[in-house]
Parts: structure tokens; sequence; C-alpha cells
């Protein structure tokens, strides 16, 4: 049994920061140090094995061991290790994977823009989108419309679509940025609201909002198909189309933040695709190197492509880059995890053992702690609740979903806590056996956390 005792495990991480961690935890009891990977699986400094249940943050859809990937960033390194993309310089590998990403985009795509990560990405696209309003006479065109409990990334900007207080202590959100609904229809649809009358319903107040804003003021409306880190929160029955339609009205930009749900993880190639949307701006990244190398992308609609190439011509250039953005390395190995998913199975593979995640999730249909349970493609939820009749959460003294994620350390089981969610996103690669294996253990998980409930009288 795999130990949760992680300052033992790892006695000298006091000069490690981490991020987006609990830190009263992780000051008290130290961090969880990994040494090594094999499939599906983490191996710690003990030698005890955790199934990767959340694929490392999203990314690591190939698993540990994919020796595709490591090929073509060893073949890659030999060539051509490192170059960038300034000065009309770059390497043939990133403009391969700028073809290739047009390709099986869900758009017509005109452009693509390489970073490293897809808080970058999302960056990127607001700032295009500012040079395109200032291009064409509305600078004042630069309000970004977020959602609440939204997650778009860490830089400044990008941070600041975050929908969470947690931005606040770093003085954001930037100005330029506004909340709309986050579209959760169980927790706030009104009594007897269907989810197409919940849809209309966030539309309206979508349009109210820019209406007060001013049109004029307004560039962007930014949008991850399923919010992932609010939950796994997949929107009501026609919001896309029904927001789009908004959007459009009020001359207002539509961004795809596809970082999670780009490449596969939604069951379609593309997360729009699921849920429909037309988008300006598609942004994507975790899946895009499988983990193995950092790299983003924006990837921009021919039609505002036309309008980004004029805006640089006008400024005379895209003034914008980071050093390793469009690197050899990161493009070999995003030509090679496209072709994996599309030529070699992979994609297939896992929207083949999706549904017999779903029927592991829907095991806890009638836990007495759980009052939903979310699945799309292979990215999961379960929502915990102290009361099933009120669906009141436990309260937030009790830290239910942390305790939860501890107790699967102790049966070599890895998931994330979301506030009132507990998160379940495996690699692709995981078989039908890992799958019942992973529920199993969280059968488990959940009986001692049963146990814990009643010894500490954890409620609303």
């Amino acid at each position: 049994m795999a130990t949760a005792n992680a300052r033992a495990n790892r006695p000298h991480d006091e000069h490690f920061l981490y991020g987006n961690a609990y830190w009263p935890h992780v000051a008290r009891n130290g961090g969880l140090a990994l040494d090594r990977g094999e499939g599906i699986y983490v191996f710690d400094t003990s030698g005890n094995r955790y199934i990767e249940a959340i694929s490392g943050a999203w990314h690591i859809a190939f698993g540990f061991s994919e020796q595709r990937l490591i090929d073509a960033m060893v073949e890659q390194m030999n060539k051509l290790p490192a170059y960038h993309s300034f000065f009309g310089r770059v390497s043939e590998k990133a403009l391969e994977l700028a073809d290739r990403l047009a390709e099986v985009a869900p758009m017509p795509v005109g452009k693509v823009f390489f970073s490293n990560s897809g808080s970058e990405a999302n960056e990127t696209a607001i700032k295009m989108i500012w040079l395109i309003n200032w291009a064409k006479g509305q600078p004042q065109k630069r309000k970004i419309i977020s959602r609440n409990k939204a997650y778009h990334g860490s830089t400044i900007v990008a941070g600041s679509l975050i929908g969470k207080d947690y931005i606040h202590p770093f003085g954001l959100p930037v100005p330029e940025v506004r909340y709309a609904d986050l579209p959760h229809h169980w927790r706030y649809a009104q009594a007897g609201e269907s989810e197409e009358d919940y849809a209309t319903r966030l539309a309206q107040r979508l349009d109210a909002l820019i209406e007060a804003e001013g049109p004029e003021t307004v560039a962007a409306f930014i949008a991850d198909p399923v919010m992932s880190a609010a939950g796994v929160i997949a929107p009501p029955t026609t919001y896309y189309a029904k927001i789009q339609a908004v959007l459009a009205k009020h001359e207002v930009l539509l961004i795809s933040d596809e970082v999670v749900t780009g490449l596969g993880r939604t069951g379609q190639f593309w997360g729009v695709q699921t849920f429909g949307g037309d988008p300006d701006i598609i942004t994507t990244s975790k899946v895009m190197s499988a983990g193995y190398y950092p790299i983003g992308a924006t990837m921009v609609s021919e039609a505002l492509s036309a309008e980004l190439e004029e805006a640089c011509e006008k400024a005379e250039e895209f003034a914008h880059g980071f050093t390793t953005g469009g690197s050899p390395i990161g493009a070999a190995v995003g030509l090679r995890v496209i072709d994996l998913l599309l030529k070699d199975g992979v994609f297939d593979h896992m929207k083949a053992v999706s549904p017999g995640f779903g029927e592991g999730l829907h095991r806890f249909d009638e836990h007495p702690f759980i009052g939903e349970i979310r699945q799309v493609g292979l990215m999961g939820a379960f929502e915990l609740v102290a009361d099933r009749e009120t669906n009141a959460p436990f309260a937030k003294k009790h830290l239910a979903t942390e305790a939860i994620c501890r107790i699967g350390l102790e049966h070599g089981l890895i998931l994330r806590p979301l506030e009132n969610s507990v998160i379940f996103a495996p690699p692709f690669v995981i078989t039908d056996s890992e799958i019942d294996d992973l529920f199993t253990r969280t059968e488990r998980v959940m009986e001692d956390f049963g146990k814990l409930v009643a010894a500490e009288g954890m409620g609303v």
C-alpha cells in the first residue's frame, strides 16, 4: 500500500516552492516526490506505485513510457536541437506542425503561433485581438469576458481571466476583464428550468452584460468547451449556439480555450466539435505534446488572420514572442502526437474505453456524499455534497475533497481536488482492466472517507 507520508518520502523539499497546492498541507507534510513512470503509473522515491488518474495536469495523455515520443525527441535532438521563431527565421519542424494543426483544426485556419504553454497561448490570443482593434481604429475595444470559476492560465492577463477569488492577492484581474455566469445547470438552474431554457437565460444575461459595458468596448469572450478547472462542467444544451448569436450581434470575438479539451479529451478531436461553436481563435497545449515537451499554440481563423496580417503591417511587426516558442523539439513531438492519435489508433482506443470509464464513475450514483457525477469523453468528476436532499456542500473548513485525495494516496491513487469536486482524467492509453482497478480503488477511498466523516462529524 502506498504511503501518504510525503515528508518521509522526500525530506529535502524545503527549498521547493509548490504551485497551485493547498499551502498549509504541503508546508506541514511536504509533497510527493516521484522517481519514475511506466504506462499510467508513477512511482515515488520509496518505490510505491500510484495510478495517475488525472494525467498529471490533464496533459500526460500517452502515459509515462511512450517510446515513440521519446524517439521523436532524440531524432530531432540529433538534427536541430533548438531554435527560435524570431526575425523571420524558424525551424522546418515548426512550419510542418503549423500546417498539420491547420489540417486537423475544426475551422479554416490562417495563422498559427507557437508558445510554451496554454497560459502563453491565451495571452497571445488577447494581444493579437488588441493589436487588431488598434489597427482598425478601435483601441477602446479591449474588454475580455471570461466566466465565473473559469481557469485560463497563470500569466498576468490569462491569470486575470480566472474567475476565482485566489487571483485577488496578486492585484488581479486587470481592468479589462469581466465575468459571465458559470453554466452549471445542476447547481444554478431555477426550479423546473430545462437545460435549453437555462442556456437562453445565460445568453440573455451575457447580452445584458455587453450592453451595460458598451459593445464598442468589448473585444472577446473566452470559453473552454468543458470547464475543466471548474470541475468538468459541460455546458447546457444549445448554450454555445445561443452565446455565439449574442457575440455576433455585438461584433465580439470568440476564443475557444482548448488547452485541456483539444486533441481528443472530450471524445471528439476538438471540444467545439462536441459542443458546437465557431471560434475566431483556438488555443491548445496539453495533449499537443502529451507533456513530453512544453508547447502551446494559438490558431487564428482565416478571416481574422487577414486582419491580423494587416495589423502587423501597420505596426511593422508582431512584437510578441518567446525564446523557445516554435522549438524544433516541441514541434517534432507535436507532429508525432497527432500521428499517434489519428494514424496509430490512440484516439480510437481512447474513445473505445470511455464508456467503461463512464460506467466506473456511475458505480457511485447512490453514494451518500456524491450529488452529481459528470463525464465528457475521458474526463469526469464527482460533486461532493454533505446532504443529498439539499445538495449542500461540506463546510469549507472540512477540506473534504482534499481529504479524499489524501486518502487516495494511501490506496495508490492520484486524484485532484477542485473546490467541491474530485477530478478523474486518466491517460488515453488506459485499458479496461486498469479502469476497473482505478474505480475499485476509488470505492475503498470513498469507504474510508465515509469513516472520516463519521469520526469527525463533518457536515454542512
